[in-house]
């Protein structure tokens, strides 16, 4: 299963993508899309879906993760954020790609093991889970990576509660 995670942002999104295979996660790719700050919002976000979108069809992921919208202290943030998921959200459905949501605190707690994990520690315990070389750069790539992990991290424990549930179902 490939599962893909973004760090939604107008000026830098970050994407990776995470296979499970044989018990094991593997890196396929992650980076970042980067957009200048003066263009158009409008743009901006066709970048990011254009980019986006053309990295899910390269890997087609089973699913998108997705940080989901957190507190911000001002409300023009809030909804400039939206629009790039907004953006996101639509390449990933014209392509058929379920996206779920995570909040901030649950992937932190899935990469780390604590909500409250700073952006250095997501990106150390990142390195160390996936087995990378370095710590991965810039930090919304290693949040993306985050994502993912947390994705497949929940997929994995749906799919033991399945198999538990069916197995007591079954005659003896």
């Amino acid at each position: 299963m490939i599962a893909m995670g973004v760090d939604p942002g107008t000026a830098i999104t970050g994407y990776a993508f995470l296979e499970e295979r044989n018990s094991r996660l593997w890196v396929l790719e992650y980076g970042v899309v980067r957009s200048r700050p003066t263009d158009p919002l409008p743009q901006r976000l066709e970048k990011i879906h254009r980019e986006l979108r053309q990295l899910m069809e390269t890997y087609s992921p089973a699913a998108l993760a997705l940080e989901s919208i957190f507190y911000a202290q001002f409300a023009r943030s809030a909804l400039v954020l939206g629009h790039a998921r907004g953006a996101i959200m639509v390449a990933a459905h014209s392509l058929g790609i379920p996206v779920t949501e995570y909040a901030p605190r649950l992937v932190k707690k899935a990469a780390v093991g604590r909500g409250g994990a700073s952006k250095e520690q997501v990106a150390a315990l990142m390195k160390t889970h996936l087995q990378l070389r370095e710590l991965p750069k810039p930090a919304d790539a290693a949040d993306a990576l985050a994502i993912a992990f947390c994705h497949l991290q929940h997929a994995r424990r749906q799919a033991l509660v399945l198999s538990t549930k069916k197995s007591k179902r079954m005659p003896a």
